[in-house]
Order: C-alpha cells, then sequence, then structure tokens
C-alpha cells in the first residue's frame, strides 16, 4: 500500500469524509530539505471536509488530522498541506 492510500484510508476511517482528496505533491520538492534520494512520496496536500470538523478552529481541525496521521508524520511522509472544512 503506498503513502497515498494510507494516508486516504486513515482519513476514511477517522472522519468518514464527505469529501477527501489526498494529492501526491512530492515531485515539486525534489532536492528540498527532507527529500532524501530515492525517497518517494513524502509531500502531500490533503483536502478534506467532513462533519467531524464543526464547530473546531483551524487549528482544531488540523490538530486532529495530525494525529490521525502520526504514524505516518513520523514516518517517510516529511510535509502534509491540509485544506479542511466543516461538511454540512
Amino acid at each position: 500500500m503506498t503513502a497515498r492510500d494510507r494516508i486516504f484510508h486513515i482519513l476514511t476511517e477517522t472522519f468518514k469524509p464527505a469529501k477527501l482528496e489526498v494529492i501526491d505533491e512530492s515531485d515539486q520538492h525534489k532536492g528540498h530539505h527532507g527529500v532524501h534520494a530515492g525517497r518517494v512520496e513524502t509531500h502531500f496536500r490533503v483536502i478534506i471536509e467532513s462533519a467531524a470538523f464543526a464547530g473546531k478552529s483551524r487549528v482544531d481541525q488540523h490538530r486532529m488530522i495530525n494525529l490521525a496521521l502520526k504514524d505516518e508524520l513520523a514516518g517517510g511522509v516529511h510535509a502534509l498541506a491540509i485544506i479542511a472544512r466543516s461538511a454540512g
């Protein structure tokens, strides 16, 4: 399973989103700090819309996502851009 697939699965299971996109932007960051030769799937953009974010601040939404993805972030994922919205 790819990192993108794992992120998609974790976010789907955790937040039951109405909308979810996980975009691998790693190819745009070759040669940047934190990207080592031979490593792929290091930079992602997540666009997520979920009722789980209702009444939560943007900071709290990002914290929720980062907590759900803590193992991925501790592993090979170097950067995660997040666009989160409340569904409904």
